[in-house]
């Protein structure tokens, strides 16, 4: 049952991906609305999930808000770095860095497979739980593909490896799925990868998503846009409870 349903999330993360691509037309609002819906899976999602399953404290601090700072500042330091090589190469200064958007889209795929073994261990427990996770998967795994999309071509990369990386992203909670026919993953661990993932992508929407949305079109329906992602996750959260 679990692998039928994460069918249905591979389909929702095509459509999200799908949705990215062809407005590209109206560029800003896309990265407006991207930003707010991965500020709204970092926030309303991802932490309390991961403050749930991590519960355990390092000196008075939740690890999994450790490694939420951790997973920030790794994402800006792998930026920087990639950004020196590209210059020290004669590359142009503050250009974006392709693979910076493949890593971030690649941390993406690992979230939605950790999304599938959610969803498998959710279902070992029980039907009504399996039911809850699978709405929460879905409805927010349109999100997911909205957001890889975009990360990818934000960054420079051509059009093929955007659409590889939506690709691998709607297989991810099948494979994770699947594998929990196999073996279940703790709790802790899960949490953790989770806190550290979700650092790093509050990083991209607030350092490179929002700004380049309101550097060149700093309008109000951008910044609409922006709430309107906020205000959908966290409908979504609030119907998967």
């Amino acid at each position: 049952m679990a692998v039928i349903v994460a069918l249905g999330a591979f389909l929702m993360t095509l459509a999200g991906g799908w949705t990215a691509q062809r407005v590209t037309d109206r560029r800003h609002l896309v990265l407006g609305l991207a930003g707010g819906l991965m500020l709204g899976v970092v926030g309303l999602d991802l932490l309390p999930e991961a403050m749930h399953a991590a519960g355990r404290e390092i000196l008075g601090v939740p690890l999994a808000l450790l490694l939420f700072v951790a997973g920030f500042l790794a994402a800006h330091v792998v930026e920087r770095v990639l950004a020196v090589r590209q210059a020290a190469h004669g590359g142009e200064n503050g250009a974006r860095v392709p693979q910076v958007g493949l890593t971030a889209a690649a941390a993406m795929v690992g979230h939605s497979v950790a999304d599938g073994v959610a969803l498998g261990a959710a279902f070992q427990v029980g039907g009504g739980m399996g039911v809850a996770v699978a709405l929460a998967v879905i409805t927010h795994d349109f999100a997911d593909g909205f957001n890889t999309y975009t990360l990818t071509s934000l960054y420079g990369n051509a059009r093929r490896r955007a659409l590889a990386m939506l690709f691998a992203d709607a297989v991810a909670p099948v494979v994770g799925a699947a594998s929990t026919l196999l073996f279940t993953l703790p709790k802790e661990p899960l949490g953790a990868y989770l806190g550290f993932f979700g650092g790093a992508l509050l990083y991209l929407a607030a350092a490179e998503i929002l700004p380049e949305a309101h550097h060149r079109h700093p309008a109000l329906s951008t910044l609409m846009c922006t709430v309107g992602g906020v205000a959908g996750i966290w409908l979504v959260v609030g119907l998967a409870e």
